[in-house]
């Protein structure tokens, strides 16, 4: 357990410093923006932008990606079990995610309610009523999303490039597949079933209610599947040079 706590601090850690500078980065060219044209239409009263969740979105994206090769070399080396990178690693992805989701809610929240036209992701979607239920579905938005592009990588390094591509061929092919069902198969009963329910897992209820709950849990449940795939991967991922 000793061990397992240490590459958990030393992981969330080694990310944690990064954020400010992401922030730092990101408010400063969004303040210099903001002055910029400000300037140029002789007023600040229109100038602004909307849903910046989406930055953090691709910031923690890379995070996923990124981190996975060098610090699986590196732990794998110093005799850290798979098992124990693999926790380490969600670990990081929940603590950085729920920061960043602290900061988006905080922020987000206080900038709708000092300007009415700017709009965050949550704001946008579901309303600006439940503070929580904002922090938690961007906690649950970002760990999916560093989860999937986590096992992406994942399977890229246990399969190869090359097959990597098929892959993404085939990939490609059941999409192709499913959207010609859509259209050409499946009858207009089955396509609103389908629908109504993604819809109700989205949090959009028939009748015409949101349940704040559902796209929680939904994105909950896609991480978790995510994970366990993750797992079974890196159970039996080799190191490569």
């Amino acid at each position: 357990m000793k061990n397992l706590k240490s590459i958990i601090q030393y992981e969330c850690m080694t990310s944690f410093k990064y954020i400010w500078i992401f922030y730092a980065i990101q408010y400063a060219l969004i303040g210099f923006i903001t002055i910029i044209i400000g300037l140029i239409m002789g007023t600040f009263e229109d100038v602004g932008t909307n849903c910046l969740e989406m930055n953090t979105l691709i910031y923690i994206g890379i995070l996923g990606v990124l981190g996975f090769k060098d610090d699986f070399k590196m732990l794998i080396q110093n005799g850290f079990t798979r098992k124990y990178i693999f926790i380490a690693t969600i670990s990081m992805f929940c603590f950085i995610s729920g920061t960043m989701a602290l900061v988006d809610t905080i922020v987000g929240n206080l900038i709708h309610h000092i300007n009415n036209n700017y709009s965050s992701v949550y704001g946008g979607i579901y309303g600006y009523g439940n503070i929580f239920m904002n922090w938690l579905w961007l906690f649950l938005l970002y760990v999916t999303v560093c989860s999937l592009l986590y096992f992406i990588i994942l399977v890229i390094n246990k399969v190869g490039k090359n097959v990597s591509i098929y892959l993404g061929v085939v990939l490609g092919g059941v999409i192709l597949l499913i959207v010609a069902l859509f259209r050409y198969v499946f009858t207009t009963e089955i396509v609103n079933n389908i629908l109504g329910f993604l819809m109700k897992a989205m949090g959009f209820m028939a009748d015409g209610t949101i349940n704040h709950i559902f796209p929680a849990l939904t994105l909950f449940i896609l991480a978790a599947i995510l994970g366990i795939g993750s797992y079974e991967i890196i159970r039996c991922t080799e190191l490569k040079s």
